[in-house]
C-alpha cells in the first residue's frame, strides 16, 4: 500500500496535520498587520502574497519568516481599492484600466499567454524580494475552477517545483474536472483536504473543524484583517468576515484545543521540501 501524505512527511498514518493559511497578504496594510499577528501570536501557520497589490512589499517585510506562498492574482474585487497587472497586458485589465472585479470577467477576456506571463512575473517578483516561496494558490479561485486556467496553474507548479492548493473532493465534484488526479499525475504535492471558515462565525467554525479533522493534511484558509477605515473603505461587504477571522486566529482557546486533540500545526514548507526531494 502506498504511503499516505502524512507518512511521507514523517508522521503516523493516522496523524492529523493542519495548515491554516491567511489569504490576501499585501492587499492592505490592515491585512498585513493582522496576518503578522495571526502567524506570530495566533494559530495561523502560512500565508499567501498578492504580489500586484500596493501593500505587497510591506506584507513581505511584516510577515514572519517562512510559510509564504504566492496568491496568484488576476482579479481586483475591492470596490475601494484597485490594482493593475505587473506586466501591463491589455487583456488583463478592464475598461477602467485595472484588473477585473470577477473571475468570470478574466475568463471572458484575458489572453492565456498574457495570463502566464503575469503569473510568472508575480512568482519571480516574490522570489526577487527574498520570499522563500512555499506554494501556489489563486485569488478568488481564478486559476483553479476553469480547466484552461487549471492547466496553466499546474504548469506553473511544475516549473517552479511547488505544491499547490487544490479543492477538496466534494468541491471538485461540483467543479466538474479531476484537478486532484491531474495534479497527482504531474507529481505535485497538495493537502488531502481543504476547507474554510468563510461565511460562518469563525471561532465555532474552526472549533468544529478541529474536532472533526480527518487523518492526513488539511488546509483551512482564512482572511484576517484589522478593523478600521482602511478595511471599511476597501471591502465594506466582507469587512466583518475578515475581522472575525482575525479574532479566530488569535483566540488562545483554539490553540489549546488543537494541542489537546493532538492536531499538528504545519506550514506548506514541509510539503514543498517533500515535493523537491521527490
Amino acid at each position: 500500500m502506498a504511503a499516505t501524505l502524512a507518512e511521507r512527511l514523517g508522521h503516523a498514518a493516522d496523524a492529523r496535520l493542519l495548515i491554516i493559511n491567511c489569504d490576501d497578504l499585501g492587499a492592505t496594510s490592515a491585512a498585513n498587520r493582522a496576518i503578522r499577528a495571526a502567524m506570530a501570536d495566533g494559530i495561523a501557520t502560512s500565508t499567501t502574497l498578492m504580489v500586484p497589490c500596493p501593500w505587497a512589499l510591506d506584507g513581505v517585510r511584516r510577515a514572519p519568516e517562512g510559510g509564504i506562498g504566492v496568491h496568484l492574482t488576476l482579479t481586483c474585487e475591492y470596490p475601494g481599492l484597485r490594482w493593475r497587472a505587473l506586466t501591463g497586458g491589455s487583456s488583463l485589465h478592464d475598461d477602467e484600466g485595472f484588473m477585473p472585479l470577477t473571475a468570470e470577467a478574466v475568463w471572458a477576456k484575458a489572453d492565456l499567454a498574457e495570463v502566464e506571463a503575469e503569473c510568472r512575473a508575480q512568482v519571480d517578483q516574490a522570489l526577487a524580494w527574498g520570499v522563500d516561496v512555499t506554494h501556489l494558490d489563486a485569488h478568488m479561485g481564478t486559476m483553479q475552477v476553469e480547466p484552461r486556467y487549471f492547466d496553466l496553474y499546474l504548469k506553473l507548479a511544475c516549473d517552479y517545483d511547488l505544491p499547490l492548493r487544490v479543492w477538496g473532493q466534494p468541491a471538485e465534484a461540483q467543479i466538474g474536472f479531476p484537478g486532484r488526479a491531474r495534479a497527482a499525475e504531474a507529481g505535485r504535492v497538495f493537502p488531502d483536504h481543504m476547507t474554510t471558515t468563510w461565511g460562518r462565525p469563525a471561532i465555532p467554525a474552526l472549533e468544529k473543524i478541529l474536532r472533526n479533522l480527518r487523518p492526513g493534511v488539511t488546509e483551512v484558509y482564512i482572511h484576517p484583517s484589522e478593523d478600521g477605515p482602511e478595511l471599511r473603505d476597501c471591502d465594506p461587504k466582507h469587512a466583518d468576515i475578515r475581522v472575525d477571522d482575525l479574532a479566530c486566529a488569535l483566540d488562545p482557546g483554539l490553540r489549546v484545543l488543537a494541542a489537546k486533540l493532538g492536531v499538528i500545526l504545519i506550514s506548506y514548507a514541509p510539503l514543498r521540501d517533500l515535493q523537491r526531494a521527490a
